[in-house]
């Protein structure tokens, strides 16, 4: 199935993406406008009725306004959170929605010039066709856990990235979904996946 946009304006760059992600994600702005008033939102609707944990908010808060103005500085649009949970436990994961920092990647490049660059390291590269984006390159990768970077998490984080080119345009935009729950990561990735599928521009 095609995008009915691509098909009239092969030629002409679209104006915005569009992404469908689940109900409990919560979509945080990162430029520096927006992203404290977010973050604040996020951190009271995480802890309320958690009176005895402000020490906790507060570091979450602080993690939260790094991973944001980082992000930023490296390209990112859009943050989304995951806040669902299966009872007690949290449904951990993120899609973090960037532009690639100039230089960063191949000029003029192809999904198959970006998958050739990508597969020097060691990550999983595969080339898919997204339903209504087209056709992009995939990385899929397992990191070992970092505890002082993620609030203690010491289980591996399993990373997917899309790298899809704009159409009608020299830029790419790259979907990056992440989360620490290696037990549920075959079902996250699952999930990631759909999500990435519903990419379409406009």
């Amino acid at each position: 199935m095609s995008d009915p946009w691509m098909d009239e304006n092969a030629a002409i760059p679209p104006k915005d993406y569009n992404l469908v992600v689940p109900d409990g994600w919560f979509k945080l702005p990162l430029d520096p406008e927006g992203r404290d008033r977010s973050i604040v939102a996020l951190a009271e609707r995480q802890f309320s009725g958690m009176d005895n944990a402000p020490h906790l908010k507060e570091q979450v808060m602080r993690e939260l306004q790094k991973t944001a103005k980082d992000a930023y500085q490296a390209g990112g649009i859009e943050l989304y959170l995951s806040t669902l949970t299966i009872g007690s436990l949290p449904l951990s994961s993120s899609l973090l929605v960037s532009f690639p920092m100039p230089g960063a990647m191949p000029s003029s490049a192809s999904v198959h010039t970006v998958a050739e660059t990508l597969r020097q390291s060691d990550a999983e590269i595969t080339l898919v066709t997204l339903t209504a984006a087209g056709k992009a390159v995939r990385e899929f990768r397992t990191d070992a856990a970092s505890p002082g970077t993620q609030l203690g998490n010491e289980l591996p984080t399993t990373t997917v990235k899309y790298y899809v080119p704009i159409p009608a345009a020299d830029e790419w935009l790259i979907m990056s979904f992440s989360t620490p729950l290696d037990p549920l990561a075959k079902q996250m990735v699952g999930l990631f996946d759909a999500v990435a599928d519903t990419l379409h521009w406009s």
